[in-house]
């Protein structure tokens, strides 16, 4: 996979809120990785702010649909994982200052 196309994976995924914070999961650092294999399944690495996230199904459905509208994306697999925690520190800077976060 190149760097171009895990570029276009990442942006689709930028597109993806978190419906309680308002800032895509991206910039809050939830996704950790995100490949494209040959039979072009997007596999997405991440995790959710809290074990309990009520929004986890519509996060996932949203991530699947934004990645889905790649033309070389033929289907998409996420796999929430809980190592490493989430933690404030994973946010980027924008994040930081939209949600106030020092």
């Amino acid at each position: 996979m190149t760097e171009d196309m895990k570029g276009s994976l990442m942006g689709a995924l930028e597109n993806v809120i978190d419906p309680e914070l308002g800032i895509d999961i991206v910039n809050l650092g939830l996704v950790y990785d995100v490949e494209l294999d040959e039979e072009g399944t997007a596999n997405v690495k991440m995790t959710l702010t809290s074990m309990g996230c009520p929004m986890g199904p519509q996060i996932v459905a949203n991530i699947k649909q934004e990645l889905m509208e790649l033309p070389e994306v033929k289907d998409a697999d996420v796999n929430i994982v809980w190592n490493p925690p989430w933690s404030r520190d994973m946010m980027s800077r924008y994040a930081k200052m939209a949600l106030g976060v020092r």
